[in-house]
């Protein structure tokens, strides 16, 4: 479903905006919900990076490895 909403903007902003969508096949309308989407997926995005830099917390800089540690046991380098 889709809901409308009343956002607030300068006039020149958003009359420019428009002209740029339409040079583009598109409507304003159009290109902010495109915005949108990438908006909340980009914070989903952010929340997994989070996750896996918790994850990955193990690994200290500076931490001296063993050979084993490091490229794992009965690997020929």
């Amino acid at each position: 479903m889709i809901k409308n909403i009343t956002l607030s903007a300068d006039e020149e902003l958003i009359q420019n905006a428009r002209n740029l969508a339409q040079m583009e096949n598109s409507t304003l309308n159009a290109r902010f919900r495109e915005w949108l989407h990438q908006y909340v997926k980009s914070q989903i995005s952010s929340g997994e990076y989070d996750n896996l830099m918790e994850n990955l917390n193990y690994a200290k800089a500076n931490k001296t490895f063993s050979r084993d540690e490091f490229y794992g046991p009965g690997a020929s380098v």
